[in-house]
């Protein structure tokens, strides 16, 4: 693994922060927090004349065939700046899922609209009172004609309201795992919106009472989906990283700014010690997050579930501190609407959810290990 970014990623990175700047500031974040689609047309044809939509995607079919690692360079920094938009569901997480389980002609259907902005897609994995498990749905697909029809409910689903294709795992009548496309207009499917503490991640609940939908790919999609779970469990804490990190910067410069007793707040030492850990914590889980994204292109798939669930693991919790701490340094300015810190306190506390939480990701760490005690794993 290089720990160093090329001059394509930092150049990447670069323009990146320089449109969310431009386009996408803070004050568009508040504009966006109550809106159920989290974006506008004109910043998501942005994002896609920027080509990160495609990142992701083969050439072939318009994207650029990178990797999760070049994906982090723009996750991060749309962590930095909490982004709305439905970025990591359809650039991640749906265009992963159509590469990993689709056939040629479902990349040749699906994927150019994903590159190029003109579909945003999602995924719907998980289901009422399973938590994170996402095996074995309880979600049924029976064939129907040339086609299928889906009977199931799905929770959580990132980006629900906006979409515009939803892939849908459901069990099919031989016992597999299988993927299935729906759009969200289609009869018998039913689409809410879910209440959420942090208004920059929308979530919605889609009901399927024999929706029709065509299948992604042929064969049991069980690989396909365990890897899209683990590369958007690298993602998430990839951003939360972006995240944590603005909040520390904004938080060491209100330190060195608010006086109190005739001082900064920041020669205190018990502002300088939260800030301390607050560094630590960022760094270390920049560390895992950027592993877990290596491990998610490069290493055996046990290994890549292995740095994921790690990541997940420590962020949950650790990043989570930065946003309160973070909170604690701003005192009471901090609860407030007006403030700005509040919205990556929100972020980095949706954060501890993913995957279950790390008490969760604790127990998946720990079977992993004591399934196979060698780090790398070849499973």
């Amino acid at each position: 693994m290089d720990a160093e970014f090329d001059p394509e990623q930092e150049a990447l990175r670069a323009t990146v922060a320089r449109f969310l700047d431009a386009r996408a500031p803070l004050s568009w974040v508040r504009e966006r927090y109550d809106d159920e689609r989290g974006t506008t047309d004109d910043v998501w044809r942005g994002l896609a004349d920027l080509g990160v939509l495609g990142l992701l995607v083969p050439e072939r079919h318009g994207g650029s065939g990178a990797g999760i690692l070049d994906a982090a360079v723009v996750l991060e920094e749309l962590g930095r700046a909490v982004h709305p938009g439905p970025y990591t569901s359809s650039a991640v997480g749906a265009a992963s899922l159509v590469v990993l389980a689709g056939s040629e002609s479902d990349h040749a259907a699906r994927l150019p609209g994903i590159a190029d902005g003109s579909t945003i897609a999602t995924v719907a994995l998980l289901e009422p009172g399973r938590r994170a498990e996402w095996r074995a749905p309880r979600t049924a697909a029976r064939p129907d004609g040339e086609g299928w029809r889906i009977e199931g409910t799905k929770v959580h689903v990132p980006d629900l309201v906006g979409a515009d294709l939803v892939l849908v795992t459901a069990t099919d009548p031989d016992g597999a795992l299988g993927v299935f496309a729906v759009a969200p207009f289609a009869p018998g499917l039913r689409i809410t919106s879910e209440p959420v503490v942090d208004g920059t991640r929308k979530r919605g609940t889609l009901t399927l009472a024999g929706a029709p939908a065509q299948r992604v790919g042929a064969a049991d999609a069980t690989d396909a989906v365990a890897e899209t779970v683990d590369r958007l469990g690298a993602a998430s804490v990839v951003e939360g990283v972006g995240t944590a990190a603005r909040a520390l910067e904004l938080t060491t410069e209100y330190a060195k700014t608010r006086v109190q007793f005739d001082v900064p707040i920041g020669t205190f030492q018990a502002v300088q010690h939260l800030c301390a850990d607050m560094l630590r914590d960022v760094e270390l889980a920049r560390a895992a997050s950027y592993y877990a994204c290596w491990a998610a292109d490069a290493a055996s798939p046990r290994e890549r579930h292995r740095a994921v669930t790690m990541a997940l693991a420590f962020a949950g919790d650790a990043l989570y501190g930065v946003g309160a701490s973070a909170i604690q340094v701003h005192g009471g300015i901090g609860y407030t609407w007006e403030h700005d810190i509040h919205l990556f306190y929100k972020r980095l506390l949706t954060l501890q959810e993913v995957g279950g939480g790390s008490v969760d990701q604790l127990e998946e760490l720990a079977a992993i290990v004591l399934d196979d005690p060698s780090p790398a794993g070849t499973g």
